[in-house]
């Protein structure tokens, strides 16, 4: 058992962390916000490039699409020195974490060349069309069309929960292209600019704050979309959206073990009932970090786990929200105000202000929604991990 990382690997990290010293934008720069998870300001824009350029956005992509070759521990001190800076790579995440990395997964060299490598430069963004009124956690539920007329799909359906759509240059959208297949088949994934005629985007706040407009619903009427879109082979999407979620999940994990690290600094407990609280966050910190380290030492030799992603969806998703209660029900109504800024605001912190206790709490629920819920999760280790039958 080795518990810490060997000298390339802290050797990668220092020189990231000497790149991070320099090139930072500081706060003076960063008088925009981002609207949306598909909104990027321009100085943020221009600090997504320069990563990219530098090879220090995905340093595990090869350098011609924004890394470094590097291994899956140097991606993870990557990502560590990220999280205790508190600093976020792009404000557009879907974009660069899952729809691009799925074009260079299943895109064709074109493809590549025309969305990938534009997104991951931030010189457009993009959003992912999955989920619909009545397909959430059911992907395989869809019910958008796309019919093959000639050179071109015809698309009509809806999708909602569709984060930063209204902000989007182009969605990953999945649809059906064959109805007669069984459910997880016929399923196929287009890549659709938002100008298109016929795709209307309404976006709508959340319960948690009216001014946070993120979420949109999307209607397709008739949308003509060039068939060299098509993103994997015809009928085959259900693979590429397992290869998304894929994406996603690996992330997910680590943003959870950033938001405890978060926690543990920002919640101050003063009574004996808060501390004994705090010290299961602690803890359930440290565990969420061992789980996950475990599973990147397996990703680091090859080995594929992805049950051990969804116990750790569901480890960490669930423990923030926990805390994220608990930190709430210590300061009581104080919960409730929203604190004053003191200090500069960190440019490319997403969550330079969180708002109240409340508020983070609110928040907390989407993270055992988004990913695969916490429901599913319990079925994937009931019977992928325990073996237990389906019924």
């Amino acid at each position: 058992m080795q518990l810490t990382f060997d000298a390339e690997v802290e050797a990668f990290r220092a020189e990231f962390a000497a790149f991070l010293d320099e090139h930072v934008p500081d706060a003076a720069r960063a008088v925009e916000r981002p609207r949306s998870c598909s909104h990027i300001p321009e100085w943020a824009r221009s600090w997504q490039r320069l990563l990219f350029d530098h090879g220090w956005l995905l340093p595990g992509n090869p350098p011609e699409f924004g890394g470094r070759n590097a291994t899956v521990l140097q991606q993870y001190v990557h990502a560590d020195e990220l999280s205790r800076r508190r600093i976020h790579l792009s404000f557009n995440p879907q974009g660069v974490g899952i729809v691009a990395a799925s074009v260079l997964s299943f895109g064709t060299p074109e493809q590549k060349r025309r969305w990938a490598v534009p997104i991951l430069r931030a010189e457009m963004t993009a959003s992912l069309g999955m989920s619909e009124p009545g397909a959430g956690s059911d992907l395989a539920s869809l019910r958008t069309r796309a019919v093959l007329d000639g050179d071109h799909f015809v698309v009509s359906g809806q999708k909602v929960w569709t984060s930063g759509a209204h902000d989007a240059d182009v969605l990953l959208t999945f649809v059906r292209t064959d109805p007669d297949a069984p459910k997880h088949r016929g399923i196929s994934a287009l890549l659709i600019p938002t100008d298109t005629p016929g795709v209307v985007r309404r976006p709508f706040a959340t319960a948690c704050d009216p001014s946070d407009v993120d979420f949109n619903e999307v209607f397709f009427t008739e949308v003509r979309v060039p068939a060299e879109n098509l993103v994997g082979p015809l009928n085959h999407g259900w693979q590429v959206a397992t290869g998304s979620l894929g994406h996603e999940r690996t992330m997910l994990w680590m943003g959870y073990a950033d938001r405890l690290r978060e926690l543990i600094v920002d919640f101050r407990p003063s009574r004996p009932l808060d501390r004994d609280r705090y010290a299961t966050l602690v803890m359930d910190a440290y565990a969420l970090r061992l789980i996950g380290s475990a599973a990147l030492a397996r990703a680091d030799r090859g080995e594929q786990d992805i049950p051990a992603l969804s116990v750790l969806k569901l480890l960490g998703s669930e423990a923030v929200q926990s805390a994220s209660e608990h930190a709430l029900n210590a300061v009581g109504a104080d919960g409730l105000v929203h604190p004053a800024v003191t200090g500069p605001v960190a440019p490319l912190n997403l969550d330079a202000h969180y708002g109240s206790w409340f508020d983070r709490y609110f928040r907390s629920f989407a993270g055992t929604i988004a990913g695969g819920t916490s429901e599913i999760q319990r079925n994937i280790i009931a019977e992928r991990i325990l073996g237990l039958p389906r019924n």
